[in-house]
């Protein structure tokens, strides 16, 4: 088994999915104020819940390059005064 190759394709489709949710949501419109980066994380049902040296907030910090990686694609923005993403 390619743990690597296997790896990339769970990346990839993490990322259509917070791309597919945004796009869904009335919050994440490109007119809208956006939602934090915990917001998106917790509503795609990545959280784990309060683990012991895992706290749900320790767990969110993966999903900023999956948020900077559709940000270079020009997809989605970050609005610099509240910290909140949105479509682009």
């Amino acid at each position: 088994m390619d743990y690597k190759q296997k790896g990339n394709k769970l990346r990839l489709e993490f990322k259509n999915l917070i791309y597919n949710f945004m796009k869904n949501s009335s919050d994440c419109q490109n007119f809208s104020e956006g939602l934090r980066q915990s917001e998106i994380f917790r509503s795609c049902g990545m959280d784990w819940g309060k683990k012991q040296n895992a706290t749900s907030s320790n767990q969110q910090y993966w999903i900023v390059a999956l948020l900077r990686e559709l940000e270079e694609e020009n997809k989605i923005q970050r609005d610099n005064t509240n910290k909140k993403w949105r479509l682009r």
